[in-house]
């Protein structure tokens, strides 16, 4: 037995043992990359504050305007983060995207109704904390009740694409500045 001689009992033990401390080894080193890709994926994220007061807004239709918070709203497959500002009474005429629209009203009351036209009877109120998730198609038209600000998120492209293009109305022309003196 000392001799090289292995019975087949041992040889089996021996190799079960083999075995074993592979698939420990290869469990360990699973584990250990898994957790280093976690603190590695840790140690290069940030998190990212956006304080209301430094919002961009850009003029989008006559009465709103746009603040693109994080993303990139003409991207494919990426995510993004809006919000709308809205003087009373705006109203957005019908329009519909090529994804889904989630909405959260932040201040104001949003009115909002579905179909190919602007239908007062239809619309129905979301007030401060409400939620609306609009499947990506569905024709739609909204209006401001008091000051609005809605914030909006999906997955890109968001798209405005207007059912009747003669119905929208510009933004207001940006006022324009003192000569320099």
């Amino acid at each position: 037995m000392f001799a090289g001689k292995a019975s087949g009992e041992e040889i089996k033990m021996s190799n079960n043992s083999s075995k074993s401390a592979c698939v420990i080894a290869l469990a360990l080193v699973a584990f250990a990359g898994a957790g280093y890709s976690q603190e590695t994926k840790a140690a290069n994220s940030t998190h990212k504050i956006v304080r209301s007061g430094n919002l961009k807004w850009m003029p989008i239709i006559k009465g709103c305007e746009i603040a693109v918070i994080e993303g990139n709203l003409d991207l494919a497959d990426q995510p993004f983060v809006a919000r709308f500002h809205c003087s009373d009474g705006t109203k957005t005429p019908p329009h519909w995207h090529p994804t889904d629209e989630n909405l959260t009203v932040l201040k104001g009351t949003f009115l909002v109704g579905t179909g190919e036209s602007f239908d007062e009877s239809k619309l129905q109120a979301m007030n401060l904390g409400s939620y609306m998730m609009m499947p990506k198609e569905m024709r739609h038209f909204g209006m401001a009740k008091g000051d609005l600000i809605l914030q909006v998120h999906g997955i890109g492209p968001f798209k405005v694409n207007w059912v009747n293009p003669s119905e929208v109305q510009p933004p207001d022309a940006p006022a324009a500045t003192a000569p320099k003196r």
